[in-house]
């Protein structure tokens, strides 16, 4: 439902640290979307191909989601790592819905060991645990949600959708970004016209804002959500 915040325990509380049983990480189970390889299409790693790993559920419902996060099939840790190492690819984003409402613990032990490099997109809500990840992306829904706590105040990017905000709302978080990027708001519906005029307006923005950089969806032209 749009503008439903659902409160969730933090991973954080339930994550198994020190050392890890081999069999329990294998058989962990999540809700998975979908496993695709593809290029990413926005942010500081923009074009580097990557194996992307779509979790289902999220703690927002944000009406202009472009993910079904609701349909997924279960699937084991082992399976996941088989079905990534189809892909000549060392790089994984888990992303979503919000991949941090599971236990990323087993996944992560599994696929460093295999020399993974991995990757997060997340809204921020919940707090990631120390090392579990190599690179950090945090992109608040805070145009939606201002009531919203964002916990996650540290990391590699920091990556906003501008719908006319005043940026200024960022300034305590940013501080704990190595990068920071604003992004237009893409509109599937609208043609190449409309949606030019919106990359200008960014644009113009940003020159404003030295501090920031702008990210432009290019995925959204290649058909990927």
């Amino acid at each position: 439902m749009s503008g439903e915040v659902q409160d969730v325990k933090s991973p954080s509380d339930i994550v198994r640290e020190g050392k890890s049983n081999t069999q329990m990480d294998i058989e962990s189970e999540y809700p998975v979307v979908e496993i695709f390889h593809s290029v990413q299409g926005e942010g500081v790693k923009a074009g580097i191909p990557h194996v992307f790993i779509r979790f289902g559920g999220c703690n927002l419902h944000c009406k202009w989601c472009d993910t079904d996060f609701t349909k997924f099939t279960i699937m084991t840790a082992a399976q996941i790592v088989e079905e990534v190492s189809k892909y000549n690819c060392n790089n994984i984003i888990f992303t979503g819905g919000e991949p941090m409402l599971n236990d990323l613990w087993p996944l992560s032990r599994l696929f460093h060991s295999r020399g993974y490099y991995l990757s997060c997109e997340s809204n921020g809500t919940i707090v990631i645990p120390e090392g579990l990840l190599d690179w950090i992306c945090i992109s608040p829904k805070d145009q939606e949600f201002p009531n919203v706590l964002i916990r996650q105040k540290t990391g590699d990017e920091l990556k906003c959708v501008y719908v006319g905000q005043d940026l200024s709302m960022y300034d305590e978080i940013s501080r704990g970004f190595d990068n920071l990027l604003l992004q237009p708001c893409y509109d599937h519906s609208k043609d190449v016209e409309w949606n030019g005029r919106k990359f200008a307006e960014v644009e113009e923005v940003v020159k404003m804002n030295q501090n920031w950089r702008l990210s432009l969806q290019t995925h959204k032209w290649m058909g990927v959500d």
